[in-house]
């Protein structure tokens, strides 16, 4: 997770995803780096629109939980819910705090 938090942060900098910048990153936070996972996460993120990917994220809806069964069904969906739209707006919030 920290590889994509270094090439996020380099992006937001307006500095350039690159395998020596993530590197230095991760360097600099106390990761012992593996150059094979840096590769992987360069040759992943080619092509990719970060400032996209990062807008998508944080407008996709969660993933629903499991339908429970038996009478208290109602009552669960409907807390179910009400969390999940807190969920959602607790996750939007805290990417927008990644990226000002």
């Amino acid at each position: 997770m920290e590889y994509i938090y270094a090439a996020m942060l380099i992006h937001k900098a307006g500095g350039k995803v690159e395998e020596a910048t993530v590197k230095k990153v991760l360097e600099a936070a106390g990761v012992k780096t593996d150059d094979a996972r840096i590769k992987a996460l360069i040759a992943s993120l080619e092509g990719v629109n970060i400032d996209e990917a990062v807008k998508k994220a944080a407008t996709a809806p969660a993933a629903a939980p499991a339908a429970p069964t038996g009478g208290e069904a109602k009552a669960e969906k409907k807390e179910a819910k009400k969390d999940e739209k807190k969920d959602e707006a607790q996750a939007a919030a805290g990417l927008g705090a990644l990226f000002g």
